[in-house]
């Protein structure tokens, strides 16, 4: 009896922590660039995520963003000694506010590589993002950051 409570403790306690390991699909940080802020990524599945982000944008006073992306990760195309490197690309929304301006909303097409760390719940990114305006008016706009964000 004491061992058949010793194996299914040692099953608890291993499911447990894959149930852990699993869990950390949430990622939290900073973003520097266009815009400035925090960003956060919550991976669907290993090929698969969705990014969010507010800041404010740095070479303009008081213009707020938010933004929302659906992201495709590629492992194979960089490979490293350790960690994990993939690119990224995908699309989604923004939502500028401009004070005593019109708001901007548009399109976003975000591209970048991504370094997973072996060793630690971290990730940094780079990223360079066209934009699509469609309000106000229709232009196109260019954004890029770089950022770190801690996975729980």
């Amino acid at each position: 009896m004491k061992l058949k409570c010793l194996l299914i403790l040692v099953i608890v306690s291993l499911a447990a922590n894959v149930s852990a390991m699993e869990r950390k699909k949430i990622g939290v940080g900073v973003i520097i660039g266009q815009p400035t802020g925090i960003t956060a990524k919550y991976m669907l599945d290993d090929d698969s995520g969705i990014d969010a982000g507010a800041g404010w944008e740095t070479s303009h006073d008081n213009y707020f963003h938010i933004y929302g992306d659906y992201l495709f990760h590629l492992y194979d195309v960089i490979e490293v000694p350790k960690g994990k490197l993939p690119i990224y690309f995908g699309g989604g929304v923004r939502w500028v506010h401009r004070e005593n301006k019109d708001d901007k909303l548009g399109i976003r097409i975000p591209g970048g590589v991504e370094y997973i760390f072996e060793d630690l719940p971290l990730a940094a990114f780079l990223e360079l993002v066209p934009v699509l305006n469609l309000s106000p008016d229709t232009d196109l706009d260019v954004e890029a950051g770089t950022g770190i964000r801690f996975f729980f």
